[in-house]
């Protein structure tokens, strides 16, 4: 079903490309291509199949050639949005497609608003929310893991997992709204509590497990976060500048230059780690500098690695600086780096190796400035990062709406359990499971209604049909 009657348009490609492509979407979308297009030939465009490529000529108001130019037919509902569809084809030149949508403009076209074709394509049925947002992450993946899983997500993988649980739930709900319905009846059982608790703990595990992937696929779309931390001159930003080949974060040898927190994302073998560089951690009177130290601890709360710069070359209070720094690592892969050890003794180096005996965390020693050591690290935060090959077919969540949904799913099976533990009456157990379907339904963009069950209910269980 339509949802919108206005005829749209936009460029669809990048600026600066040998082709650019106009498309148009919308129930006036072909008569309105055909007003500015000669097809070559005797057949109007508006007589011709769907899934053709017509050549032809752009004309301007005044007749006279903007271009030469294949134009593809698209016919509802067969179409990406769902609606009548042409898609033109002409030469990249800026004036050229300025010229073409001024022309589709000038028959009646609107200009499309961002996102406007999807969001059609979502209104009219042609995909769920989901695989809508996956056309996003799709133009942004920027490694093949991402792609991949993009693809899978606009392919309707995850669509169809939350299907098969959306099922699973009507199942267990209609099983539950039968107990109500007929609890004057003490001769008819549906499904005795093992069994409903056997779908329960069915449902949570598959939840659980597409919650859990949150972890890995906003490290693979976002970049594995690592906090370089330590006291100030320590050389975390020459670190970062060293890691990212570039001057990005600016060195001194003045304590506290680094004010506030700096990020950047680079690929190590593939791998993208968002790096950030924070304020050094040292006692302080200067307002502005302690608040760069607040957010370089809330930063450490934050990241998945964790690189403690120590100038090696400097006497430090060790002690101090674990009680700091280590209590914040706990759940995290950390990292000892010992910097600047092109100007350390062997008795220095082995000082040092001592005084870390006690941290559980790998110990390296590198010349931040010179690149000396380098190549170990990357090593170290490839292993330390552990990401999991990814192929089309996995399903792994990279979307924070889809998490936040799911993870409020989650605690509402956990309540279905514990109420099907407790045997609790059956009108608390079937609300909670009402909102877990709720919620998976935020995912798809869908809703759930009485509807839903009742279906369920007749299409499955044919009482005195």
């Amino acid at each position: 079903m339509m949802m919108n009657q206005d005829t749209i348009c936009a460029v669809a490609t990048a600026q600066g490309g040998a082709i650019g492509v106009v498309r148009v979407s919308g129930p006036e979308a072909i008569r309105m291509t055909s007003e500015i297009f000669t097809p070559i030939g005797d057949r109007p465009l508006d007589e011709r199949k769907a899934y053709t490529l017509t050549f032809g000529r752009l004309l301007s108001t005044e007749g006279e050639v903007i271009d030469e130019v294949l134009v593809s037919l698209f016919r509802a509902p067969h179409s990406y949005t769902g609606e009548e569809a042409t898609e033109i084809s002409c030469h990249g030149s800026v004036y050229i497609l300025q010229q073409v949508m001024q022309r589709l403009i000038g028959c009646g076209c609107r200009m499309a608003l961002p996102g406007e074709f999807t969001q059609r394509a979502f209104l009219n049925g042609k995909m769920d929310l989901s695989q809508a947002e996956a056309v996003a992450d799709l133009i942004a993946s920027s490694s093949a893991a991402t792609h991949r899983l993009a693809m899978n997500q606009m392919r309707g993988g995850f669509s169809k997992e939350l299907s098969v649980l959306r099922d699973k739930l009507l199942h267990l709900t209609s099983l539950m709204e039968l107990e109500l319905d007929f609890s004057d009846h003490e001769e008819l059982e549906f499904a005795d509590r093992s069994e409903l608790s056997q779908i329960a703990a069915d449902i949570e595990r598959v939840i659980a497990r597409l919650a859990d992937s949150f972890s890995v696929g906003n490290a693979l779309k976002n970049g594995v976060p690592v906090a370089i931390v330590g006291e100030t001159n320590a050389g975390k930003s020459t670190l970062l500048n060293a890691l990212l080949n570039e001057e990005k974060a600016i060195v001194s040898d003045v304590h506290g230059t680094t004010r506030d927190v700096i990020e950047d994302t680079i690929f190590i073998n593939g791998t993208l780690f968002r790096f950030i560089d924070t304020a050094g951690i040292r006692q302080t009177t200067d307002v502005v500098e302690s608040i760069g130290i607040e957010r370089t601890f809330r930063k450490l709360d934050q990241a998945d690695i964790v690189l403690w710069m120590i100038d090696g070359t400097t006497s430090h209070d060790f002690e101090v600086l674990k009680a700091d720094i280590l209590p914040r690592c706990a759940d995290k892969r950390l990292l000892v780096l010992f910097n600047k050890c092109d100007l350390l003794s062997p008795e220095r180096c082995k000082e040092l190796t001592t005084a870390f005996a006690d941290v559980d965390a790998p110990r390296l020693f590198l010349a931040a400035k010179n690149r000396t050591g380098l190549t170990e690290l990357q090593n170290h935060l490839l292993r330390a990062a552990a990401l999991p090959e990814v192929t089309q077919n996995d399903l792994i969540v990279t979307n924070l709406r889809h998490y936040e949904a799911l993870t409020r799913a989650l605690d509402a099976i956990h309540r279905v359990q514990s109420g099907l533990s407790a045997r609790l009456s059956g009108d608390f157990v079937s609300q909670d499971l009402r909102e877990c379907l709720s919620h998976l339904a935020e995912i798809l963009g869908g809703s759930f209604d009485v509807e839903d069950v009742l279906g369920n209910i007749f299409r499955n269980f044919c009482i005195g049909k």
